[in-house]
C-alpha cells in the first residue's frame, strides 16, 4: 500500500483521484456546477462556455495531483481500452510554456482511428476518428495523466466503440420504463437507469513460471499441460484461507481501486487452485463498464509489483474451473425504487410483475443476442463446463415466483398464507423475501431476489456488449407493453390479459432445474430454445432481421454497424485460433519435440548399456518404445496442424467460412496435438521437460 494512504482510513482516501461531484461542487461556480449536474442526470448538452470553466478547473485539479498530460480514454472494438496522451503545455513564444486545457479539448478529441477494428466501416487510409466526453462518467488521474472517459466514432459518424451503444441503450430503457411507471401513477420519477455489479474472477501465477510459458504470454492460456496429481476435487480452495502473498496483493489492489472511486467490496478464493474473485457494489451501467475495464487493467499492474501475473483468460488451465464475469443487472428509478424488487404492497407487486414479464418475454425472443454477448474463442472453452452455464439461454426464477406466474396464467390463488389478493385473482407477495429461493449456478440468467445474474459472460470480456443487449431487449418489450396498455380503456383488465398472454407464450424460457443435465438439453430442444454451442454458431444471428429492426428502432446500432461488429468478432475468433495454433507449433517444434528426442536418447543409451540377457523385457526398453511411439505421433500431429493452418488460406471467402474452418479443422488438430504432448509430459523426466507444469503454476503462489 502506498505511503499516501497507509495511515488513512478508506473513507479518507476513497475517490481521491477522481474529479467527483464533490470536487466539482468545491471548485466550480454554483451555476456551472448545476449545469454539469443537469448534463449528468438528464443528458442535457453542455454549453461551450460552461465546458471551458469545467476544463480549467479539471486541469488545475489534475496538475495538483501530479498530472502533466491528459487523454481521452475510450473503449474501441479491441476489447481493451485506448488512450493517446497530450501534455497540458502551450508555447508562449519566448521559449517558455503555460499549462492550458480548453473546453474544446475536453469535449472533443481527434485520435488516429485507422488501425482500430472497424469491420469494413472504413478504409485503412481513412484515419480520422473523434472522441466525445462522456460527462456522466467522472474523469480521474492515473499515471500522471488526466483520464477523460469518452465515446469514439468515425469521421462519418459510425460508432467505433463499446461505450456509445451502451449510453444509447440506457437512454432507450429510460424512456420506455418511464412510460410504464406513468401507467402505474408514478409522476415523481424522472429518470430510470440500469445498474450493474460485475463479479470478476481471475488467476494468479508466479511470474518466474509465467515467463517460461510462451503460450501464457502470447495467448493467455496454457496450450499444453497435463493435470497435476491434485486438482480442485477436494473443494478446499473455495472460500479458503487466503495465502499471505495473495492477501498482500488483494490489499494493494483494493487500495488502488478505491483511490479511483471503484467500489471493490468482496474478495475470496474461488473453486480452482490459484483462482480468486473480486466483486464490486452496483453502479450505473456505463460507469460499471468503465470501472470494470479499469479493474482488469489495475489487477494486472498490481500483480507485477508482487512478482505475480494476473490471468483473465476464460480457461487458462484445462481440467479446472475457468473464470467468468457474473453480470448482476437491475433497473432503478431516481425516486428510490428498484424496479425488480417485488415490494410490500399489491400495487408494487403488479409493477414488479410487469417488469418481470417484460424481461421473460425479451429473453425468450432475443436469447441468441444474449448468447452473442458472451461469445468468444476463450469463452467457448468454458460454457457448459462445471463452472459455467450451458450455451442454451434459459431463465431461473425459483419456486415462489414460479407459483405466482402459474397462478396468474391459470387464474388461481397462490398457495400461501396471505389475505392480500391481487385484483386479477392471485395472492400478493407483501413480504417476498430477498432470498426467496436458492441460487441456481447452472442457469445462464437467474433471478436472485432483486436483480438478474447473467452468468455466461467471460472473465476477459467487456461488460458493455452484454448490457447493450440486455438494455435494448428490455426497452423493446417495455415499449410493446406500454403501446398496448396506454390505449386500453380499462388498465387493470388490459394488464391482466397482457400478463396472462405473456406468461403463456414465453414460459418456455423458464427452467428452474439442473442446466448441466443431458435431459435439459433434450427438453430445451423440444421447447425450441436455441443451442448455439460455439461462437461461430452464435455470431451470424447478430444480423437476424428482428435484431436489426430492434437496434435500429432505438438508434442503438444501424444495420451497417451490426454487420461491422459481426465481421470484427468473426475475424477475431479466427485470429485467436491462428495465434494459438502458431504458438503450439512453435513450442512443439522448439521445446517439446527436442525434449522428447533428448529423453528418448537417454533411455535408449540406458538400454544399450544394460547387460541383461533379455532386453525385450527390460523397463528401459518399454519406456524407450513408448517414447519413440509418442514422439513419432507428436511429429505427425505437428505436421497435420501445420497443414491445416496453411490450408486456411483456401477458406477466406468470408469471415464466417474462415471461422468455421478454424473451429472444425484447426482447433480439432490442436486438441490432438495437445493430447500427445500432455502424455509425453507424464512420461518424460521433469529434469528434461522444458516448460513449467500445472503443479508449479497452480500451487507455488
Amino acid at each position: 500500500m502506498s505511503d499516501q494512504v497507509q495511515n488513512q482510513t478508506v473513507a479518507d482516501y476513497f475517490g481521491c483521484n477522481v474529479f467527483s461531484d464533490t470536487v466539482m461542487r468545491d471548485r466550480l461556480p454554483k451555476n456551472v456546477y448545476k449545469s454539469v449536474m443537469k448534463t449528468k442526470k438528464f443528458g442535457v448538452p453542455l454549453e461551450s462556455d460552461v465546458a471551458d470553466v469545467v476544463a480549467n478547473a479539471m486541469k488545475d485539479w489534475a496538475i495538483e495531483k501530479g498530472a502533466t498530460h491528459y487523454t481521452h480514454w475510450f473503449h474501441p472494438m479491441t476489447g481493451v481500452t485506448a488512450e493517446k496522451h497530450d501534455a497540458f503545455i502551450t508555447p508562449t513564444g519566448d521559449g517558455h510554456v503555460i499549462l492550458e486545457f480548453s473546453g474544446k479539448e475536453l469535449v472533443k478529441g481527434e485520435p488516429d482511428a485507422s488501425s482500430f477494428p472497424s469491420g469494413g466501416l472504413r478504409a485503412t487510409f481513412e484515419a480520422r476518428g473523434y472522441t466525445a466526453w462522456d460527462p456522466t462518467s467522472n474523469a480521474f488521474v492515473k499515471d500522471d495523466s488526466l483520464y477523460i472517459p469518452t465515446a469514439f466514432c468515425s469521421y462519418t459518424g459510425e460508432i467505433l466503440d463499446k461505450k456509445t451503444p451502451l449510453l444509447r441503450s440506457m437512454e432507450a430503457v429510460n424512456e420506455q420504463a418511464l412510460r410504464i411507471l406513468r401507467l402505474f401513477g408514478n409522476d415523481k420519477a424522472t429518470r430510470v437507469s440500469t445498474t450493474v455489479g460485475p463479479e470478476q474472477e481471475y488467476f494468479l501465477v508466479d511470474k518466474k513460471y509465467y515467463d517460461q510459458r510462451k503460450d501464457l504470454i502470447l495467448t493467455g492460456r496454457t496450450l499444453f499441460g497435463a493435470m497435476p496429481p491434485k486438482g480442485q476435487e477436494l473443494e478446499d480452495h473455495y472460500f479458503g484461507n487466503i495465502k499471505q502473498r495473495v492477501s498482500d496483493y488483494m490489499k494493494d489492489l483494493d487500495s488502488e481501486l478505491w483511490k479511483l472511486g471503484i467500489y471493490a467490496k468482496t474478495k475470496h478464493n474461488e473453486v480452482a487452485p490459484a483462482q480468486h474473485e473480486l466483486a464490486p457494489v452496483f453502479t450505473t451501467s456505463n460507469i460499471a463498464s468503465d470501472h470494470n475495464q479499469l479493474t482488469m487493467e489495475i489487477m494486472k499492474k498490481v500483480a507485477l509489483k508482487h512478482g505475480l501475473v494476473c490471468l483473465l483468460h476464460e480457461k487458462p488451465f484445462a481440467g479446472v474451473n475457468g473464470s467468468g464475469k457474473h453480470n448482476n443487472w437491475s433497473i432503478s428509478s431516481n425516486d428510490g425504487q428498484n424496479l425488480l424488487d417485488p415490494g410490500k404492497t399489491p400495487q408494487d407487486n403488479m409493477q414488479f410483475l410487469t417488469f418481470l414479464c417484460a424481461i421473460i418475454k425479451g429473453v425468450h425472443e432475443y436469447a441468441p443476442l444474449l448468447r452473442i454477448s458472451a461469445a468468444s474463442a476463450g469463452n467457448d472453452h468454458r460454457l457448459g463446463a462445471n463452472e459455467a452455464p450451458p450455451a442454451v439461454v434459459s431463465m431461473f426464477i425459483g419456486e415462489e415466483l414460479q407459483s405466482v406466474l402459474d397462478a396468474i396464467e391459470n387464474g388461481t390463488a397462490v398457495e400461501k398464507n396471505s389475505s392480500n389478493v391481487f385484483e386479477i385473482g392471485v395472492d400478493a407477495l407483501p413480504n417476498f423475501p430477498k432470498d426467496a429461493t436458492d441460487r441456481n449456478r447452472t442457469s445462464p440468467f437467474a433471478f436472485t431476489g432483486n436483480k438478474f445474474e447473467f452468468r455466461m459472460l467471460g472473465s476477459a470480456d467487456s461488460i458493455s456488449c452484454t448490457n447493450v443487449m440486455m438494455n435494448t431487449i428490455v426497452a423493446q418489450e417495455l415499449c410493446e407493453f406500454a403501446d398496448e396498455l396506454e390505449k386500453a380503456d380499462n388498465f387493470k383488465k388490459a394488464l391482466k390479459n397482457l400478463l396472462v398472454k405473456t406468461i403463456k407464450e414465453h414460459k418456455a424460457i423458464i427452467f428452474n432445474g439442473n442446466g448441466y443435465s443431458d435431459e435439459w438439453l433434450e427438453e430445451a430442444a423440444r421447447r425450441g430454445l436455441p443451442n448455439l454451442v460455439s461462437t461461430v454458431d452464435a455470431l451470424p444471428h447478430y444480423l437476424d432481421e428482428k435484431n436489426v429492426a430492434m437496434f435500429e428502432k432505438f438508434k442503438v446500432y444501424t444495420k451497417t454497424e451490426i454487420a461491422s461488429r459481426t465481421e470484427i468478432l468473426l475475424e477475431n475468433y479466427s485470429k485467436v485460433i491462428n495465434i494459438e495454433a502458431l504458438t503450439m507449433l512453435d513450442m512443439s517444434k522448439k521445446l517439446i519435440l527436442p525434449a522428447a528426442i533428448e529423453y528418448t536418447k537417454e533411455i535408449s543409451d540406458a538400454v544399450a548399456s544394460k547387460k541383461a540377457i533379455d532386453l525385450d523385457t527390460a523397463v528401459e526398453t518399454k519406456i524407450a518404445e513408448k517414447l519413440s511411439c509418442l514422439t513419432a505421433s507428436l511429429y505427425e500431429a505437428i505436421n497435420t496442424l501445420d497443414e491445416k493452418r496453411i490450408n486456411s488460406k483456401n477458406h477466406e471467402d468470408s469471415a464466417e467460412t474462415l471461422a468455421r474452418y478454424y473451429r472444425d479443422e484447426v482447433f480439432s488438430s490442436m486438441q490432438s496435438l495437445r493430447a500427445i504432448a500432455d502424455e509425453l509430459e507424464m512420461t518424460v523426466s521433469s529434469k528434461v521437460w522444458p516448460i513449467p507444469t500445472y503443479s508449479e503454476l497452480l500451487y507455488t503462489v
